[in-house]
C-alpha cells in the first residue's frame, strides 16, 4: 500500500493549500455539541500553519437543500479559533472573486474556512465547473475528509484532475488502520448493527471470508431473524433487504459464523421486559438485544484478537434501549487493552463509546461510518483516487 503523503512536499511557505475536512458534526442553535472530528483535522491544520502555508479549509454540513443559517459552518470556524488558539477567519462565499479576495488577504500561517460546500449545486453532482472553480483557489489540494471519500462529490473527486493532490494526516491514519482488517489477527469478531440491510450487504459478503463470527444487532439482526422464518412482532425490518439475508444465512458457511440474537427487550403494556426473540407476540417489537445475547456477543468479543463493529444494538436514541450496544461496547473497550486490535465506526456505536469515556482504549475509531463500510468491502473510493494505492 502506498499512501501520498503531503508531507513529501518541499515549498510550504505562503503556497495556498485547499483542504477538504469532514466538520459535519452535530449544531444545535449555533452551538456545536460534539467536537471529536474537528478535533481530529488538527494535526493537519497545524502543520500546515507551522510551515508558512496559507490554509483554505472546505467541509459540507448536512443536506441543505439551499442556502440556510442552520447549515452554516460559521459555529465551525468559532469553535476551530478555539481548538487552534488563533483566529480562523470565515467566508460566506466559497468560491468566485470575493472568495478568491478573502484568500488573497491571507498571511502565512493563517486559516480561512469557507462555507459549507453543499450549498453549491453542483458539489454533489461531482461537477467539473466547480471542481475548476474550486482548484482556482489554491496551489495544492489535501484530502482531510476520509468520511466522504466514498462519495461522487466535486470537493472529493472531480478536484483532483486540476490540483496536485494529497492525503492529509487524518485520512492516512484511517487508511493504514482499516487497511489492517483485510489481514486480521485471528480470531476475527465483527459486530454489526443499525437498520438497513443494503448498505450493509458488500461488507458482510466480504468478511464472510475472513470472519470467525459476525455478531448481528438492531433492525439489521430483526431481517434475519425474519429470514429465519422467526415471527418477531412489530419488530422493525429492511423489507428490501429480506430476499437477500433469507439467500446468504441459507449458506452453508453462513450458519456456522452467523450470530444471531437469542433474547430481545421488549416494552409491554409500557413495561421494558427480556423475551426470547421466538417468542414474541405479534403486537410486540425487538428493542434491544437481551442479556443471554449481551453475553454471547461478549463472549465472542473477549476470544477475539482483532475485532470489527459498526452500528448499534438496539434502538439506542431511546436511553431505555441503549444497554446492549453500551455492554458491546464496554467489553470491546476492555478486550481492546489486551492486545485485541480494535476497529469502530458509526455515529451512535463512537457516541456509546464516549458515554463510557472508554474512546481512549479504541485501537482505531473511524470518522466515516458509510466510508468505513465501503472501505472494509472493497468498494470503489472516488476521494482515494490519485493519492492511496492498496
Amino acid at each position: 500500500m502506498t499512501i501520498k503523503s503531503f508531507k513529501r512536499i518541499k515549498q510550504y511557505k505562503d503556497k495556498v493549500f485547499l483542504v477538504r475536512c469532514d466538520f459535519n458534526v452535530p449544531i444545535e442553535k449555533g452551538q456545536i455539541k460534539e467536537d471529536y472530528k474537528l478535533k481530529q483535522s488538527l494535526a493537519t491544520i497545524n502543520f500546515l500553519i507551522s510551515q508558512g502555508a496559507k490554509v483554505v479549509l472546505i467541509s459540507h454540513l448536512g443536506r441543505p437543500q439551499k442556502r440556510e443559517v442552520a447549515f452554516s459552518l460559521k459555529p465551525v470556524a468559532e469553535r476551530l479559533s478555539h481548538l487552534l488558539g488563533s483566529k480562523v477567519f470565515f467566508s460566506q462565499d466559497i468560491v468566485g472573486l470575493k472568495a478568491k479576495k478573502a484568500i488573497k488577504k491571507l498571511s502565512a500561517g493563517e486559516v480561512l474556512l469557507l462555507d459549507n460546500i453543499r450549498f453549491l449545486e453542483g458539489e454533489e453532482k461531482n461537477s467539473r465547473v466547480l471542481a475548476k472553480q474550486l482548484a482556482s483557489l489554491a496551489d495544492i489540494y489535501i484530502n482531510e475528509a476520509f468520511a466522504v471519500s466514498h462519495r461522487l462529490a466535486s470537493s472529493v473527486s472531480a478536484i483532483k484532475n486540476y490540483l496536485p493532490a494529497y492525503a492529509g494526516l487524518l485520512l492516512e491514519k484511517e487508511v493504514e488502520n482499516l487497511a489492517k482488517a483485510f489481514k486480521p489477527k485471528k480470531p476475527l469478531v465483527v459486530i454489526v448493527g443499525g437498520a438497513k440491510v443494503k448498505s450493509k450487504i458488500k461488507l458482510l459478503e466480504k468478511l464472510l471470508k475472513s470472519a470467525d463470527s459476525i455478531c448481528l444487532g438492531g433492525a439489521l439482526a430483526n431481517t434475519f431473524l425474519a429470514a429465519c422464518g422467526i415471527n418477531i412482532g412489530k419488530s422493525l425490518i429492511d423489507e428490501e433487504g429480506l430476499v437477500w439475508a433469507k439467500n446468504f444465512i441459507s449458506k452453508k458457511t453462513v450458519e456456522k459464523k452467523i450470530v444471531l440474537p437469542l433474547d430481545a427487550l421488549v416494552l409491554s403494556q409500557g413495561k421494558k421486559i427480556v423475551k426470547k426473540v421466538d417468542k414474541l407476540k405479534k403486537t410486540e417489537a425487538i428493542l434491544d438485544i437481551g442479556p443471554e445475547t449481551m453475553s454471547v456477543f461478549c463472549k465472542q468479543i473477549k476470544l477475539a484478537k482483532t475485532v470489527i463493529w459498526n452500528g448499534p444494538l438496539g434502538k439506542f436514541e431511546d436511553k431505555r434501549f441503549q444497554q446492549g450496544t453500551l455492554s458491546v461496547a464496554r467489553q470491546v473497550a476492555i478486550s481492546s487493552t489486551k492486545n485485541t486490535f480494535s476497529v469502530v465506526g458509526g455515529g451512535e456505536t463512537v457516541e456509546a463509546l464516549a458515554e463510557l469515556k472508554a474512546s481512549k482504549n479504541i485501537s482505531w475509531i473511524s470518522t466515516g461510518g458509510g466510508a468505513m463500510l465501503s472501505f472494509l468491502a472493497g468498494e470503489k473510493m472516488p476521494g482515494l483516487e490519485k493519492i492511496v494505492k492498496l
